[in-house]
């Protein structure tokens, strides 16, 4: 099978499994999006969503955000890894929305970027989830299933979503990131059991 085989029928499979896809972090907007995604590093995506309703109750917009103390925000996101360092992310982040983008959140990777806390990744779900550009935000999950499925040889999540972005048309960008990202979590889990793993087994079966 040809790596544009096996892409053709991952995607086949995997519309099949996820015909639609929730986003999995709670959010109401693009800044609740942005403000999630940035708090979801080297954290589950079910932990940020158990904190953030607490925390987007009194920082639900960067004007609110911007007026909590470091330590406020800390409190709220306690329970999250890194809190530190995130709750100065955040409320520097809400404070430059305020200064230089009049509270709204842009819609370029250069400007996101540019925010603390705001890397490639959490700009391209942004940019994906929050406004509709495509996109393909690549995570560890993404990285290694594609590693897996013999669709890339780039050793970090940047090579990996150029790769991507080569092998899969630009209108199914979007929703097939988060297809992958389901089915690793569903069915090819970065520990433990695979057996499940129908897809690789389908892929490479002799």
């Amino acid at each position: 099978m040809t790596k544009k085989q096996r892409a053709e029928l991952i995607q086949i499979e995997l519309e099949k499994l996820y015909p639609t896809v929730p986003i999995p972090l709670d959010h109401t907007d693009p800044f609740t999006l942005m403000v999630a995604v940035a708090l979801s590093a080297q954290t589950t995506d079910k932990k940020v969503n158990q904190v953030t309703p607490n925390l987007f109750k009194v920082a639900g917009t960067p004007e609110k955000m911007a007026l909590l103390e470091v330590h406020e925000i800390k409190e709220l996101i306690k329970e999250i890894g890194l809190a530190n360092t995130k709750a100065k992310n955040l409320k520097r982040m809400a404070e430059l929305l305020l200064e230089k983008h009049n509270g709204i959140v842009p819609q370029t990777y250069e400007e996101l970027e540019a925010l603390p806390g705001v890397g490639h990744k959490t700009a391209s779900v942004v940019m994906s989830q929050g406004f509709g550009f495509p996109a393909f935000p690549v995570d560890t999950h993404i990285h290694r299933l594609m590693t897996q499925w013999k669709l890339t040889s780039g050793k970090n999540v940047v090579e990996s979503e150029r790769d991507a972005k080569k092998i899969w048309k630009e209108n199914v960008w979007n929703k097939l990131h988060l297809q992958i990202i389901f089915y690793g979590r569903e069915y090819s889990p970065a520990r433990g059991n695979r057996e499940k793993d129908f897809l690789t087994k389908m892929l490479f079966e002799k």
